[in-house]
């Protein structure tokens, strides 16, 4: 939960991610591959999670994350022994080759999750990418930036999380107004 509000990454991203998409010393996650979940009977290799690369045209993306979250990674792949192509959220506890389903997610580590924080509205997992983008926004981030970590093709994308700004003007105004007083205190 901790990787995906700080990255937002899509499901199939954080689900495919392995310690060699991590670079530890400058603190950057490299999406490289996504998981997609299908049937079995629609499924080109039979299984019900199959690897793709990421994106199409293979321009990977690349994310500065927290020394935080690259401490918690360094050591959860540590804690598993995980070598570098292990998945760093496989489906058992013990490192494996199948990744974490999302209705797995959900039953064993969400709803749990939310009965403990005694949160009884519907909070769906994918409302952590949503928040991530909507925070970034509010605190000063360009679009551009996050339309770049979300991962996104079109801007147009990604300015729908500016509904969730309501004092989006109030912080405008604030830098106008540092910029233009930028200079009248020296």
């Amino acid at each position: 939960m901790l990787t995906d509000i700080e990255t937002g990454l899509r499901w199939g991203e954080l689900v495919a991610l392995r310690p060699r998409h991590v670079d530890f010393l400058r603190r950057l996650i490299s999406v490289e591959e996504a998981v997609v979940e299908v049937s079995k009977r629609n499924s080109p290799t039979g299984e019900r999670m199959v690897f793709k690369p990421y994106p199409k045209d293979r321009e990977f993306r690349t994310l500065r994350i927290s020394p935080d979250l690259t401490e918690r990674l360094a050591a959860r792949a540590q804690h598993m022994n995980l070598s570098r192509d292990d998945l760093l959220f496989p489906s058992t506890i013990d490192r494996g080759p199948i990744p974490l389903s999302r209705n797995t997610f959900r039953t064993r580590y969400w709803r749990p999750a939310l009965d403990r924080a005694d949160i009884t509205y519907g909070v769906r997992m994918h409302d952590l990418r949503h928040a991530h983008a909507s925070w970034l926004l509010a605190d000063g981030a360009d679009l551009k930036t996050v339309m770049d970590r979300l991962g996104h093709a079109q801007i147009q994308t990604t300015q729908k999380y500016l509904h969730t700004l309501p004092d989006a003007d109030d912080h405008a105004l604030d830098a106008f107004t540092r910029v233009r007083h930028r200079g009248r205190d020296t």
